[in-house]
């Protein structure tokens, strides 16, 4: 996914969750059904316990973003790590609903908006910080999606971005 350029901390922001999500999703495009649901070992997550994960903290934190604490009082975090949505169809509508209460609360912002306080588990924050935090947690959830998906991909995993032993400037 092409940069573009831009001044705008709002536009950046947005192409980056952007970016993270069409990771996500063409790394989980490349593995079988069974798989999303398949955990290293005991202590890990799948896929879809990720997805789960990342589908329940962006309702929490994007519903009614600047008015409302970023974790809601009917948010059960510790459900999000049990029994994924049963099938890749509906795994993927979690998701889809998840990026949309992000699209939703930022695409509205303006600069402006950025200094504004917002609260997360009864913690001040900037907008600034808010989106910054997010940023990085869905970074790191990415980075776990693409890891599991590569490994069970394995021979037949396609790089999502500049294949090894590849020139960048050749992709």
């Amino acid at each position: 996914m092409p940069v573009t350029l831009t001044t705008s901390y709002l536009e950046d922001s947005l192409q980056i969750f952007r970016q993270y999500k069409l990771l996500a999703e063409r790394a989980m495009a490349q593995v079988a059904d069974d798989q999303l649901f398949t955990t290293l070992d005991g202590e890990m997550n799948s896929i879809a316990v990720i997805v789960k994960h990342m589908a329940g903290n962006m309702r929490s934190r994007w519903t009614d973003f600047l008015v409302s604490d970023g974790e809601k009082s009917d948010r059960n975090r510790d459900s999000e790590f049990v029994e994924p949505p049963a099938t890749r169809e509906a795994l993927m509508q979690s998701w889809e609903k998840g990026w949309s209460h992000v699209f939703a609360a930022l695409e509205p912002l303006s600069d402006a908006d950025l200094t504004r306080t917002v609260t997360i588990r009864g913690e001040a924050h900037s907008v600034m910080q808010a989106i910054n935090r997010q940023i990085a947690h869905y970074a790191q959830h990415t980075g776990q999606i693409i890891l599991l998906a590569k490994h069970f991909a394995h021979d037949h995993w396609q790089s999502l971005t500049i294949p090894r032993k590849r020139p960048a400037n050749l992709s």
